[in-house]
């Protein structure tokens, strides 16, 4: 499918139009273990030569990596890509993450590190990585809305927060999507969630479509992958994780696709207002990935792939119950 051939999304409302699939940069700067930043530059070039103009990244990946290795791959295709960014985790020299910050100065910091690092005059969406439990979400907000009127920011976003905070940042200012976790082995949104966004005309820029790779049956790499710590890689957990990861290969090989294209082609079809964000970070994974677009379910199809995996068949929770306790979209 070429990128003149696909239609695009609109993201939310008042949100820009958008290619059907958003690339994930988070991998490119060491969260599954080494990064190659040549590969990753070269995957950056190839999605956006297939079309795709929505690129999510966070202050927080790799300590500023991320953005400087966007700023330097997006040098001169500025005004061809949509840039999501994230902000607000808070982290030590060796790692570590050591809390959040959204308070109105924080924000306008953070921004303004940002942009620097990219490059850039302007951020298209900004968003709270998470909520700060401190901070009242119409201070952090409204921080935001005053550099969308100050020009430094285009629109507003907002990441693993719940039907409270969604209103309640809706009444400040417009919201053009919530990026939040959803696969088949991760559904929670469907409750409560999205029925929300859609009334209220927000869009859905979901992570995870493989899980961290669980679905596509990756392993954790021996060193610097944080998988290693989560509970659906650990012990007895994935070993009943990997049966449901082999029904979903038997699906896919009768289909004729691959696990990977399985799952983003799965999440993509649940509703027009998803943009399914892919953690490519080789152009080989981008190609795959992008082959999910000329995927078609019928109702009688993603019933049986509903059925093989049901949402509540996988063992272990996405994230260490720490970090669990403190998502507002789970509460």
């Amino acid at each position: 499918m070429t990128a003149t051939a696909t239609p695009l999304r609109k993201l939310g409302a008042t949100g820009p139009d958008v290619f059907p699939l958003s690339l994930g940069c988070m991998g490119m700067s060491g969260v599954y273990g080494p990064s190659d930043d040549a590969e990753s530059i070269a995957t950056i070039h190839a999605a956006v030569d297939a079309g795709v103009n929505l690129l999510d990244t966070g202050d927080f990946y790799g300590m500023g990596h991320n953005e400087m290795l966007l700023g330097g791959a997006l040098r001169f295709l500025r005004e061809k890509v949509v840039l999501s960014v994230k902000f607000g985790a808070q982290r030590a020299p060796n790692g570590t993450w050591i809390g959040f910050d959204s308070r109105p100065t924080a924000v306008k910091t953070a921004l303004a590190y940002s942009l620097k690092r990219l490059g850039i005059d302007f951020i298209d969406i900004y968003r709270p990585s998470r909520l700060d439990p401190t901070v009242p979400i119409e201070d952090t907000i409204g921080a935001i809305a005053e550099m969308v009127k100050a020009g430094y920011v285009r629109h507003i976003g907002l990441s693993e927060v719940g039907p409270e905070t969604i209103r309640r940042a809706v009444a400040v200012h417009p919201i053009v999507d919530l990026q939040i976790e959803y696969s088949l082995v991760s559904r929670s949104p469907e409750a409560k969630i999205f029925p929300l966004l859609a009334e209220l005309g927000i869009g859905a820029t979901t992570y995870g479509a493989l899980s961290r790779g669980l679905l596509s049956g990756s392993q954790p790499a021996p060193t610097g992958d944080f998988r290693a710590h989560l509970p659906r890689f650990t012990g007895d957990n994935l070993k009943r994780n990997q049966q449901l990861v082999a029904k979903l290969h038997q699906i896919a090989q009768e289909k004729g696709i691959t696990p990977t294209q399985l799952a983003v082609a799965w999440v993509r079809a649940k509703g027009s207002f998803i943009v399914p964000v892919i953690g490519a970070r080789t152009r080989a994974q981008l190609a795959e990935s992008l082959g999910a677009l000329s995927v078609e379910f019928t109702a009688d199809e993603l019933a049986a792939i509903e059925a093989a995996v049901p949402a509540n068949s996988v063992a272990g929770t996405r994230y260490d119950p720490a970090q669990m306790r403190v998502l507002d979209s789970e509460k």
